[in-house]
């Protein structure tokens, strides 16, 4: 289904509309959405026209935001508006727009957009040019503490406050509304489950919950995108999200979770005194909601990694222009491609509760000369051994909920040897005889050059590498690698232009064969090339995965379906057999409750509610998450 006319609409205006629905409009809403959206007309004022037959017309005006935000932008010539199908139908239609713009407090707002097409914690999409995000890196000590040498904030930030008794309400409806959702699955999640879904995120939002309105929005979008059966939506990533809801909104609704677990939409500063920060590489921004940009690495004279990202509307077109386009920083103005191979002396920094520093206008910057990767501080990053530097990643992941792409996400480096392709990854050895590495594209875009540029590495084995990726932590032994550059005192290694500084930008620059040694070309091998053992792939926990995904896909019913005759008892037969005894107990219990569902004498359910299922779908969600983590860790050694 397209929606590239329909503009963008608040949750809480489609939830509202199709409440206002009768049972009887309620049930045919889905089919009415399908094929609204080609029906779409721009009109000259900038309006939206979708004509259901000669009487009914229903029209969208966005706000100066080009969203739709309030009822009285939505209206239906019909005589039932605004309680009619069809007004209710193209405002499903149209795609969601994300959480309310704020300007962080020190007035150096910046854009955040994720992989998954949200925009930053508690789903905020800033809309100026420029903004400045701490991350760690693999060379920072192994604990979520602030390095010894980081700024330190001029006063120690106030614990969180606990919860309130509305935040408490506000998770329990939003836990009930995901649970109704599990249960249905995508299926039979349409627009009605979406929209219940829809309102409990508002009612979030009203509450002081951005972090569980954001998650209730990507759970949203990936229903929408699983119905449509959308090439870049698996079910996989799916119950990541359902996951992530209900842990979040269980925390909440039990009135455990300090302040901090309801994320905060305006991002609050500290000064951070002055800061000597050096590029490390650029890395193209694309997600699934239109947004595109740049995010240019750096790191701080003591270790600590920086981010400077450019992140607008605008796709593709705006991931290519952004690369070298400007950044302004307290005066000190580069482009994008200078900072990345350049430095800055920041005076007046200003630092979040995340690591993102502010541009406000007390700020002054001064361009410095860049380090190669080989000068310190860079070279720390690449002398740390990566089972050490793996272990801090996951650290770090752990304690900021698991995105290994969020904000403060962590860089890896190290120095790799090619051994070859492995169908669309590069096999890499660690050197020093290290582990086998598979090197995977960060961005699989076939317009952005990660894919080619390692399919021209992977023709050239032998030769070493310095990487500088992110670990991906959803696979074993996986690298998302940002750039590359040469080894020192290496025989074969790559020879890149000068301008280039000794690192090349897998997502803007192209390796040429010009730029490795001679004679290290050579035709694909007649065999697949080893990438060595992969205890997740060998591990029969995907059997827990495929049964979670069922229950995504086709609700409580087919996990009940699942736990019938000989299956269930080989499913945990198996994961006993190979130590899993939790896991096996867990899918038990799963596939249990799913079927259980008592009816009194008359055939009514005495238990219709979803909450018992969805606790423990989620009990063997989690388990299975932290068991696949663990396994990832291994695989690293």
């Amino acid at each position: 289904m397209s929606t590239v006319l329909l503009p963008p609409v608040a949750p809480d205006v489609l939830a509202d509309s199709v409440e206002q629905l009768s049972a009887r409009l309620r049930k045919k809403l889905d089919a009415a959405i399908a094929d609204c959206a080609e029906r779409a007309v721009v009109a000259a004022d900038g309006s939206v026209e979708v004509r259901f037959g000669e009487d009914a017309a229903v029209t969208l005006r966005p706000g100066p935001s080009g969203t739709v935000t309030a009822a009285e932008q939505a209206v239906c010539s019909c005589l039932l508006a605004p309680r009619c199908l069809h007004r209710a139908a193209t405002l499903g239609a149209a795609p969601l727009a994300d959480g309310e713009e704020s300007a962080d407090d020190d007035g150096g707002a910046g854009p955040t957009a994720d992989d998954n097409g949200d925009s930053g914690e508690g789903a905020v999409a800033d809309t100026d040019a420029t903004s400045v995000s701490a991350t760690g890196t693999a060379a920072a000590p192994a604990t979520s503490a602030p390095a010894p040498s980081a700024p330190v904030p001029a006063s120690a930030p106030a614990p969180a406050p606990a919860v309130t008794e509305a935040q408490v309400r506000a998770a329990g409806a939003l836990w009930e509304a995901a649970a109704e959702a599990l249960s249905a699955g995508v299926t039979a999640g349409g627009a009605v489950v979406q929209a219940e879904l829809l309102r409990a995120a508002h009612t979030a939002r009203l509450a002081g919950l951005p972090r569980a309105e954001a998650a209730a929005l990507r759970v949203v979008r990936g229903l929408r995108a699983a119905r449509e059966r959308s090439s870049g939506q698996g079910l996989g990533d799916l119950a990541g999200a359902f996951r992530d809801l209900l842990a979040g909104a269980a925390l909440l609704a039990a009135g455990s979770a300090d302040g901090g677990a309801a994320g905060s939409v305006r991002r609050v500063y500290e000064q951070g005194g002055s800061l000597r920060v050096f590029g490390l590489c650029r890395e193209p921004v694309l997600s699934a909601t239109g947004y595109g940009g740049v995010t240019t690495h750096l790191l701080g004279a003591d270790g600590a990694g920086y981010t400077v990202s450019d992140v607008r509307p605008g796709g593709l077109a705006r991931v290519k222009g952004a690369g070298s386009a400007s950044v302004a920083l307290g005066g000190g103005v580069l482009d994008h491609a200078g900072l990345a191979r350049g430095g800055l002396l920041i005076v007046g920094a200003t630092v979040s509760a995340d690591g993102r520093l502010g541009a406000g206008k007390k700020v002054s910057a001064t361009p410095l000369r860049g380090v190669d990767w080989s000068e310190e501080p860079a070279a720390a990053l690449f002398a740390r051994p990566v089972r050490e530097a793996m272990a801090t990643v996951l650290d770090h992941a752990a304690a900021e909920g698991g995105d290994p792409a969020g904000p403060g996400a962590r860089l890896l480096g190290c120095d790799v040897e090619v051994v070859g392709a492995a169908g669309d990854s590069v096999v890499v050895r660690v050197a020093g005889d290290g582990p086998l590495l598979r090197l995977r594209p960060a961005h699989p875009h076939p317009e952005l050059p990660h894919a080619g540029n390692l399919r021209r590495i992977a023709e050239h084995p032998g030769v070493a590498l310095r990487v500088l990726g992110r670990p991906d932590l959803d696979r074993a032994a996986t690298l998302r690698p940002l750039a590359v550059g040469p080894v020192p005192g290496a025989a074969a290694t790559l020879r890149l232009p000068e301008a280039w500084q000794g690192r090349a930008d897998l997502g803007y620059d192209r390796l040429q064969g010009e730029h490795f040694p001679h004679g290290t070309a050579r035709a694909a091998a007649p065999g697949p090339v080893p990438a060595g053992p992969d205890p997740l792939a060998d591990a029969p926990l995907w059997r827990v995965r495929r049964l979670l995904e069922t229950g995504v896909a086709g609700g409580r019913r087919a996990v009940a379906e699942a736990g019938r005759g000989t299956d269930a008892a080989a499913l945990a037969a198996r994961l006993a057999r190979a130590g899993l005894g939790g896991a096996a107990d867990l899918a038990r219990a799963l596939t249990a409750e799913a079927g259980r569902r008592p009816r009194d004498a008359f055939g009514r359910l005495t238990d219709p509610s979803a909450d018992a299922y969805a606790r423990a779908w989620l009990a063997s969600a989690v388990h299975l998450a932290a068991a696949e983590r663990s396994l990832v860790a291994a695989s690293w050694s």
